[in-house]
């Protein structure tokens, strides 16, 4: 083993004594929390050269009961079993059984009688509203129409095979259905309708709405975990021919692009529909506000049926109303046009006419240079009351200005971030198709971020200022009795599974590509992530695998950190030294001083005694000339002398750093000079890696420091900026400038 030269940097920046004491692991591999690396998955993140996923493609009818909100359908499904096992039975999920009298949702509520309840929520606590919800399965059969036997548990229903279906087989299924829709008023929920009393109209939402696969793959076989309500959905993808009736005066938009225009659109829609297409810079009213007004009073008793195809998908979603006005203009995404559209009622207006359909070309830009082209024909947000849900091309996006037309900021950024956040959701997660059910982290979180940084570089006069580190600190300092992990599963997530799924998520990512890593290595490492995963079943080892591969940045104890704790960071500025070499050195080799201390003169403050400012001026410590001992076989040697005299001139600051909130983090350091200049320095949270309690670093310095300040532009989620102030008496009032920036 080759001895090792400590010299007196070295020395004077030690981390500190004890460290066995203050070693949690935080800086080891998360090899043993992973799943192993297969054929299937990589270890470097990317599908294996035996991956394989299954396919379901649909053929479905459906008719909307507009008198009575109700809906009736059937489907024939073709599964593709691609595993490399038979399967003896398939997984379906009913998703309305969520509002089913008896359903597991409902039992396993929680609530409370307070001394005095809203009528509305008593109503949903006590289910007192006449909704019978729920499906109606009325028949499942074989291609020949011969009954299959179906187990229906709660929102599961398993199909038996009549034989098992063996590998590259394929199987196909009819399932009839019905239900009625809910009044999301009334009864919440990611679908159902708006009931709007003024001109007695409804808006329907719908999604969820037919019997759909479960997703079977190499990680979990069938993901049947039960629908509860928080967390979503794992889908497989495929081709769908849906014929949606509806009465004739309704405008319909659906997952898919529209096959039949010419049968239900008014010659004038359709020439207006086809300009739309061509039109990359302003949007084309296809039904305007006024015929949009007109057509509420109509009530047709006729009935037209729209027909939307759509490939590679992974669900199908659709809204239906006389209400709508509508929009659209093409959008330039690679070497495609995908159209742009926004359905809303005159009570968006005249919000929605000005920000939606120029907020879908903004997301698709600003999402397309970060992962993928945009690959579908179109991308519709819709407005609802509340806030946003997310489908395959269809967004159901909240946001309307008051009564008067009026709008405020706060309903301006609100509706814009949420159309963003929703149109997004193409990417996250239904093109890189992660696991809802499991980890809302994965399509939440990653969109968030994008939603983020949609705003910041197409939104910058919008006060828009969520999903950053800043923002997500009265969360990370919460009650952690109450908190789980990010990479606790989306159903256990309690009351803080928002900001998990969401901000803290999104504000990690932010950290990891503005401080961490920088926006070069993030932004490749990212889009590397997408080219792998589109069109896939990503699960979080194969994101942290990537972000490693593509980067070269260890990685391992910011995902222990920041996804598998509820630690915070906090980080104590606790002290800061300032040394000088001393200049009168006289008989040096007479003199027995240590080199780890250095030769600090007198005066300067009692042994022990903490530093509070720089008030006493430095403290003075002596270069030793260098025992040959130092040297051991090295033949050259240092001019002593020299070094003396080159450094003499600088100024050494030896800080102490504590970690009080547990989770290790960069540290970004503000030095401000005696001639008022500032600089910022970076170090990584490497820094923790043998102490990750306490660490003292040395910085030299040409210039004399009067200030010193960590995260000045509180960009790591530091809960306690006041204690990251040196000197002490300034605190205050830079805590204050803090607070204010």
């Amino acid at each position: 083993m080759k001895k090792i030269i400590v010299f007196v940097l070295v020395a004077l920046s030690g981390n500190g004594i004890a460290q066995e004491k203050n070693w949690q692991g935080k800086f080891e591999q998360l090899d043993q929390l992973l799943p192993t690396p297969n054929s299937y998955r990589s270890a470097s993140g990317a599908p294996g050269p035996a991956y394989w996923q299954q396919r379901a493609d649909y053929d479905i009818s459906v008719e909307l009961n507009d008198e009575n909100q109700s809906l009736r359908g059937s489907e024939t499904i073709t599964y593709y079993n691609n595993a490399p096992e038979p399967l003896t039975y398939l997984w379906l999920q009913l998703d309305q059984n969520i509002l089913a009298d008896g359903s597991m949702t409902r039992k396993t509520s929680g609530g409370a009688i307070r001394d005095s309840i809203p009528a509305k929520f008593l109503a949903t606590t006590a289910s007192a509203y006449d909704f019978k919800g729920g499906y109606q399965i009325s028949s499942v059969r074989d291609a020949s129409d011969k009954p299959l036997n179906h187990v229906i548990n709660f929102t599961m229903m398993r199909v038996d095979l009549p034989q098992p279906l063996k590998p590259g087989e394929k199987f196909t299924f009819k399932v009839d259905w019905s239900y009625n829709i809910n009044d999301m008023m009334k009864i919440g929920g990611r679908s159902g309708c708006e009931f709007f009393p003024e001109d007695g109209n409804y808006i329907y939402f719908v999604a969820q709405w037919f019997p759909r696969m479960c997703v079977f793959d190499d990680i979990e076989g069938w993901q049947n975990k039960q629908y509860l309500g928080a967390g979503e959905f794992a889908l497989t993808f495929g081709d769908y021919k849906v014929r949606i009736t509806v009465p004739s005066d309704h405008i319909v938009g659906a997952t898919g692009w529209l096959q039949n225009p010419k049968d239900v659109l008014a010659r004038e829609q359709l020439e207006r529909f086809e300009l739309a297409r061509k039109t990359f810079d302003k949007q084309v009213w296809i039904v305007t506000e006024e015929e949009a007004k007109k057509r509420e009073k109509e009530r047709s008793k006729k009935k037209s049926t729209w027909v939307f195809h759509a490939e590679n998908v992974r669900d199908f979603a659709f809204a239906s109303s006389r209400k709508f006005i509508w929009d659209a203009m093409a959008v330039k995404n690679a070497d495609k046009a995908p159209l742009a559209q926004s359905l809303y009622p005159k009570e968006g207006n005249p919000l929605w006419g000005k920000e939606s359909t120029l907020a879908i070309k903004n997301t698709l830009d600003i999402y397309t240079e970060r992962t993928i082209p945009y690959p579908y024909p179109t991308a519709y947000s819709i407005n609802w009351v509340g806030g946003g849900m997310e489908y395959p091309m269809v967004s159901f996006n909240g946001g309307r200005p008051a009564k008067d037309g009026t709008i405020s900021d706060r309903v301006l950024v609100r509706c814009v971030y949420i159309i963003v956040h929703e149109v997004g959701h193409n990417y996250f997660p239904m093109i890189i198709n992660s696991d809802e059910r499991q980890w809302t982290w994965m399509d939440e979180g990653l969109n968030s971020f994008l939603e983020k940084e949609t705003m910041r570089i197409r939104y910058p006069n919008l006060n828009y200022s969520s999903n950053t580190p800043k923002d997500i600190v009265n969360f990370m300092k919460g009650d952690k009795a109450m908190m789980r992990p990010i990479m606790a599963t989306a159903d256990n997530q309690g009351q803080y599974g928002g900001s998990n799924g969401y901000t803290k998520t999104a504000a990690a990512l932010t950290l990891l590509r503005e401080t961490v890593m920088g926006p070069e290595l993030f932004d490749k490492a990212f889009q590397e992530f997408s080219v792998r995963w589109a069109f896939k079943h990503p699960k979080p080892a194969d994101f942290f695998r990537t972000m490693e591969d593509a980067s070269a940045v260890d990685l391992d104890w910011f995902w222990r950190g920041w996804f598998y704790s509820t630690d915070h960071v906090d980080i104590t500025l606790d002290e800061v030294k300032w040394y000088k070499v001393k200049k009168s050195q006289p008989d040096l080799e007479k003199r027995n001083v240590k080199v780890a201390g250095g030769d600090v003169s007198a005066g300067k403050g009692k042994p022990g005694e903490k530093v509070t400012d720089f008030s006493k001026g430095p403290q003075d410590f002596t270069v030793l000339n260098t025992k040959e001992e130092d040297y051991g076989q090295f033949r050259a040697r240092i001019d002593d002398n020299a070094m003396r005299t080159k450094l003499e001139e600088k100024n050494f600051y030896e800080v102490t750093l504590k970690n009080t909130g547990g989770l290790v983090s960069p540290v970004i350091i503000e030095w401000t000079y005696k001639d008022g200049s500032k600089e910022i320095e970076k170090i990584p949270a490497e820094i923790w890696r043998l102490n990750e309690k306490e660490v003292k670093k040395v910085f030299v310095k040409e210039k004399e420091v009067v200030n010193v300040v960590i995260d000045p532009k509180q960009e790591t989620a530091d809960v306690n900026i006041t204690d990251n102030v040196f000197p002490k008496r300034a605190a205050e009032s830079k805590f204050d400038q803090l607070k204010k920036n």
